[in-house]
């Protein structure tokens, strides 16, 4: 059950996203807790990363509106919303491949820390930077210390994930959106990225977008489920697999004729 004491740090109102005849997001309100851990699940086409796109202002809305901590931020930028506190991994934390792994998280830190330039981060010695606290922890917490003089490029998918999402941390956002962290990766990859995003609980609100349930149904407190641009269903795992919408849009269950005939779009892999 999601504590009624938290606040709402990120908000959107009726947003609506166009493009051209197509609907991606159709009028969604939907209301982000301090600390909470939510996903974000459907199948290809369901809205969700266009959503979460619009969220992390990559796109601006068709109509409707942004809100963090009460603030409206639709017109804000991706890099003015990551000075607030709201970080998106993968959108700026793309690695350098030919440079080592703590090489990348001192870039990153010191970009975040500094606001400096590329070039004065070339200018500074690194070296003492390597030895900061924030890179020690981000080492340890994120299972890097054993290869954090390895090339990015040698680095399984994995393993470049979690660099990836330490990266993002290191600018202490208070809310951490991730978008579909887990593709791709084999199942002992997937533990590992969820086992060390475990370590944020409590710390970070973190937003992830999923493709399919049986990735994360044991790590969000809060589902919200979306077809065809519009949120069909939210709250906890059981809540959400027995709604009759998902069932009906996702298994072509129809309880008022049948619970035995499933589909084959995303409920049947979601499952999986």
């Amino acid at each position: 059950m999601i504590s009624t004491t938290k606040s709402i740090i990120l908000e959107a109102k009726g947003v609506s996203k166009s493009f051209g005849a197509m609907t991606a997001v159709n009028e969604v309100n939907f209301a982000l807790k301090e600390h909470e851990v939510v996903a974000i699940l459907g199948s290809n086409g369901a809205g969700k990363t266009t959503f979460f796109n619009l969220l992390t202002g990559l796109f601006a809305p068709s109509q409707g509106s942004i809100h963090y901590k009460g603030e409206e931020i639709t017109s804000y930028s991706p890099a003015q919303r990551v000075a607030k506190g709201i970080t998106r991994s993968f959108q700026l934390t793309s690695t350098f491949d030919t440079l080592s792994v703590i090489d990348n998280l001192v870039l990153a830190y010191y970009r975040s820390v500094n606001k400096g330039s590329l070039w004065s981060l070339f200018t500074t010695k690194t070296r003492s930077l390597q030895n900061s606290p924030a890179i020690l922890q981000a080492l340890e917490t994120f299972e890097l210390l054993e290869i954090q003089n390895r090339t990015v490029q040698s680095l399984s998918l994995g393993e470049k994930r979690r660099l990836e999402i330490a990266m993002a941390i290191t600018a202490s956002p208070e809310v951490l959106l991730l978008d579909e962290p887990l593709a791709g990766l084999a199942e002992t990859e997937i533990k590992g990225v969820l086992s060390v995003l475990r370590k944020q609980f409590g710390k970070q609100t973190i937003l992830i977008v999923e493709h399919k349930i049986s990735h994360i149904q044991d790590f969000a407190e809060r589902l919200v489920v979306m077809h065809e641009g519009r949120i069909i269903a939210e709250g906890g795992y059981e809540e959400c697999m027995q709604h009759p919408e998902v069932r009906r849009s996702y298994w072509q269950i129809d309880d008022s004729i049948s619970e035995t005939s499933t589909g084959g779009g995303w409920g049947a892999h979601v499952l999986a």
